[in-house]
């Protein structure tokens, strides 16, 4: 990873793939068994994928947003999908996982989210406990997860490889395929 001048972060695939190992590990380490996982999509979908995997459980997906703009930087309100994805029961200890926390409040309106809809919807579940993990925990987040990888007292704008694709069509990669 490297931190510009500008208070920037660019990460490649290598150091990515390499942050969500270690944040698996952490959790690992602490011993505190959940039954399912639950990614915020878009950034905690890599994440989620690859925990659901490790750690062999089931992984649940929620949508939501709160960034737009040209340069998707214009932090606005959050939207939260109506429904969560999922083909098992949520229920007992919960893993709620994204890429990063930044101000704090979407991470947290999302474990309050999860907790009413288990509480709305019978087929989810009685949640236990959620507990929270991300790769980059920001300085001046609101909020402190329960696991993370680094924590960023900087608070930079993090630049992840596959941001690329955000201003990609399929002709522009490789026309010879």
């Amino acid at each position: 990873m490297s931190i510009s001048e500008e208070r920037d972060l660019y990460v490649s695939w290598e150091e990515y793939h390499r942050t969500i190992e270690r944040l698996a590990v952490t959790i690992a380490r602490s011993g505190w068994p959940f039954e399912a996982i639950v990614c915020i999509a878009r950034g905690g979908m890599g994440i989620g994928d690859m925990f659901s995997r490790l750690f062999n459980r089931p992984l649940a997906i929620v949508m939501a947003t709160s960034y737009g703009g040209a340069d998707g930087r214009d932090r606005g309100s959050l939207t939260i999908a109506a429904n969560l994805t999922t083909t098992v029961r949520l229920a007992g200890n919960i893993l709620l996982v994204d890429d990063l926390v930044d101000s704090g409040t979407s991470l947290g309106e999302l474990r309050r989210w999860l907790k009413t809809q288990a509480n709305q919807r019978e087929e989810l579940g009685t949640i236990a406990e959620i507990r929270t993990a991300v790769l980059w925990y920001k300085a001046h987040s609101i909020i402190t997860p329960d696991y993370y990888a680094d924590y960023l007292p900087t608070n930079p704008w993090i630049h992840q490889p596959f941001e690329r694709y955000d201003t990609l069509s399929p002709l522009d990669l490789h026309p010879e395929v």
